[in-house]
């Protein structure tokens, strides 16, 4: 199981109350609400191995260079010394770009909170300098479906259905309708969606266009057409190449639009492209979730300091039960 973290620290702040405080009282909703998701995701999905994929930077400079307005809606400009200023991406240190995303100052005081109790339960947490969560979750995907039944994806983040693939058992448990009623994405979910295969997502979004990431898209191209289109070529560099073929299948209108966006075609699928060749190491023993805390006493120590209370108690209860079971 894979985990789209910030996505899931992000949902469980907005939706846990923010009286969920700390014995000083600091918030601690997100803490406290992306510990009752993993409880309940390793129990319900049966994981046996469980990665905390982090965004060691949310806004790679490599994809702000290829495509400039790339998620630029989404950059904080905090006041000086406020506590958004003080966590890069609100997705982790060590970001090349050092950008803030927006996010509630009561968030970001918690992200390094939620690294540390992750560590200290023994979840490993990994990410890359230089890229996104994203590219993490699509490296270690496809290295290690080979040796496992299935790979869940846990994310909010439609980008990530790309990797969807049922000959190598990948799919995504999709969060947007909500932790208690997600979406298992498979090739047929997909399709039926977007009338698209899997692997075929990020051209089709690249065409389309995605607000929430700052993707433009082709002008008067939506999400039908960009179907359309997927299906009919077997790449973006085939779809510019028939737009200059009067002979080409494509309408007049389909021919211009794409001829207009050509150099933003040139370059789009690669924003959207997740990476799969990220240097990272970790051996699939050492993924396994542990039956316990690997650090007990530095677990106690912040469950006494942040008050996690019933939070506590819930994911241990699962890393007995999951930890315990036959692999």
């Amino acid at each position: 199981m894979l985990l789209d973290t910030a996505s899931l620290y992000f949902r469980a702040f907005y939706g846990m109350p923010d009286s969920l405080r700390t014995p000083d009282g600091q918030p601690v909703n997100a803490v406290r609400g992306l510990l009752d998701f993993i409880a309940r995701l390793i129990r319900d999905h049966e994981a046996t191995h469980l990665v905390a994929c982090w965004d060691n930077d949310w806004r790679p400079q490599w994809r702000v260079d290829l495509l400039p307005s790339y998620k630029t809606h989404r950059v904080a400009v905090p006041e000086p010394g406020s506590a958004a200023a003080m966590v890069v991406g609100a997705g982790g240190v060590g970001a090349e770009s050092g950008v803030a995303e927006l996010a509630p100052d009561t968030l970001a005081p918690q992200v390094p909170w939620i690294e540390q109790t992750l560590t200290a339960l023994g979840i490993p947490v990994i990410g890359v300098d230089g890229f996104e969560a994203d590219d993490v979750i699509a490296t270690l995907a496809t290295r290690f479906a080979p040796a496992c039944a299935r790979v869940d994806v846990v994310t909010g983040d439609r980008d990530l259905f790309q990797l969807v693939d049922d000959e190598a058992g990948i799919r995504c448990l999709y969060t947007a309708r909500g932790m208690s009623n997600l979406a298992a994405v498979d090739a047929s979910w997909v399709r039926e969606k977007y009338g698209i295969e899997p692997q075929r997502y990020a051209d089709f979004a690249a065409l389309r266009g995605d607000t929430s990431d700052g993707i433009p898209g082709v002008a008067g191209v939506g999400e039908k057409t960009a179907a359309v289109l997927v299906n009919a070529y077997a790449d973006l560099a085939a779809l510019v190449a028939a737009a200059d073929d009067p002979t080409s299948g494509l309408t007049k209108a389909q021919r211009n639009r794409i001829v207009a966006g050509r150099d933003y075609l040139a370059y789009a699928g690669d924003v959207v492209r997740t990476r799969q060749d990220l240097e990272v190491a970790p051996t699939l023993t050492e993924l396994r979730i542990p039956g316990a805390p690997v650090d007990p006493a530095a677990f106690t120590q912040l469950t006494d300091r942040l008050g996690l209370g019933t939070s506590a108690e819930r994911i241990i209860d699962a890393l007995s039960v999951v930890g315990a079971a036959p692999r």
